[in-house]
């Protein structure tokens, strides 16, 4: 274990770009791996989470490397890749492995994964399901949980499905998985989640269509078998780590920063309208658009927050910032209600537990429900001075070291290692913005 504590922090300023996206990484070098021909990949996050899934394609018969920080695959076409002759350890990467089982859901072979003790206690039923109607078979441990085995199917099936829960990964494991099959499948989802697969595909060379329908739900239509042609991606700043400077910036007195070439996804951007509404001052210069995603310069001045409700169909839009959002919360004045959080219970650790534990640590008023949670700000500095379990959970971590920045006494937490699997240099950013971010001292 690493601890570590954050101090409270003078005003931040100055300029910073963080690591490329996660979600995008993850799934250029799944497609570039199932493309013809060469894909380049610029900007590629190389943290711990997709280093592992390029491990996992690589032992599948892909040939990725690494010159001069671009990443190239040579791909080997859809239904090419080959069975892995040994287990695909995922690490921390939930992302990776449910995508991954996906992929290789449609080829006719059998594959087994495992991942640290966080992943091999995340439940994997609501893509077994949907991936059983395609043809494929899968062996696992109670509660369908890693380690599992996943039998590919000798003739995929193209499905027409439903999502109980708007959830972008498995989505992304449907349709990565038809695009062996034959025929048209379709996925539709309860409320719009991160469509970064959709644009990929498309720009791979994909037939793929999407239709919003009258009940606010979104329908996901995926030809399968095409021709994917390798190509050249750029990606761009990861919004889920800008959060962390963001937050730091709204919350710190005094404090002014930019964060340079941030994907907005518009289905990405819940933290977006969330802090604006609190009264944070943010804005989008030099929007742009980067390998079909938009970008944009994201800057922000400290000012008072006043608490709000996020209501729940917000969630798919910012289902990973909710921890550091709590950190926001509690810097403001009045309660914060989010609602809908019953998905934050089956990521990296249970994250509604954690934020709610952690916040009391720090003296902060939290009450916590199924699926949500309502924070009593404390009007400025909260007493701070809590050491919080981050569970294995990056973005724990990364919300509690943030919250120290603007807390009344040093904040620690008992783990700051897992950050590597997203934002490798956290505390050396952070720092070179005004943070005090580094080893907890015993005693």
């Amino acid at each position: 274990m690493q601890p570590m504590t954050s101090r409270p922090a003078g005003a931040l300023n100055g300029r910073c770009t963080v690591p490329g996206d996660k979600s995008i990484s993850h799934r250029a070098l799944m497609l570039g791996a199932s493309a013809v021909g060469q894909t380049t990949v610029h900007g590629l996050l190389e943290a711990e989470d997709v280093l592992s899934t390029a491990t996992a394609l690589r032992h599948l018969g892909a040939d990725i490397t690494c010159r001069e920080g671009v990443w190239v695959i040579e791909g080997r076409g859809v239904g090419g890749l080959r069975e892995p002759d040994q287990v695909l350890d995922l690490g921390n990467a939930g992302t990776g492995a449910r995508l991954l089982i996906g992929l290789v859901a449609s080829h006719p072979f059998t594959t087994f994964f495992t991942g640290d003790a966080s992943l091999r206690g995340r439940p994997m039923r609501r893509i077994i399901a949907p991936l059983q109607r395609m043809g494929a078979t899968f062996c696992t441990r109670s509660g369908e949980r890693l380690p599992l085995a996943v039998n590919g199917s000798q003739q995929p099936l193209p499905i027409s499905y439903t999502l109980p829960v708007a959830s972008a990964q498995v989505k992304s494991a449907i349709l990565l998985c038809a695009l062996n099959a034959p025929g048209e499948t379709t996925v539709v989802e309860p409320l719009p989640s991160r469509d970064h697969s959709e644009r990929l595909l498309r720009h791979f060379g994909a037939t793929i269509s999407t239709e919003d329908l009258a009940d606010g739900s979104r329908r996901i239509s995926l030809v399968g078998e095409p021709e994917l042609t390798g190509r050249r991606i750029d990606v761009p700043a990861d919004i889920s780590s800008a959060a962390f400077p963001l937050v730091a910036a709204a919350i710190v007195p005094g404090s002014s920063v930019q964060i340079c070439g941030v994907g907005i996804n518009p289905l990405r951007t819940g933290l977006l309208t969330s802090l604006s509404e609190m009264g944070a001052s943010i804005r989008l210069d030099h929007q742009r658009e980067a390998g079909g995603e938009p970008v944009a310069d994201l800057a922000i001045d400290a000012q008072p927050l006043r608490g709000i409700t996020v209501p729940a169909e917000r969630v798919p839009a910012m289902v990973d910032e909710f921890p550091v959002l709590a950190a926001a919360a509690a810097c403001a004045t009045g309660v914060t209600r989010m609602l809908g959080l019953g998905e934050l219970r089956v990521k990296e650790s249970d994250r509604l537990a954690a934020v709610a534990a952690g916040l009391n640590a720090c003296g902060v008023a939290v009450d916590m429900g199924d699926d949500w949670l309502a924070i009593t700000g404390c009007g400025g500095p909260p007493p701070g001075g809590g050491h919080v379990a981050v569970h294995l959970d990056h973005r724990i971590a990364m919300a509690f070291l943030t919250l120290g920045m603007a807390s009344r006494a040093a904040v620690s937490v008992d783990d700051g290692a897992p950050i590597a699997t997203s934002f490798p240099d956290f505390a050396a950013l952070m720092n070179g913005l005004g943070a005090q971010i580094g080893p907890r001292v015993a005693g």
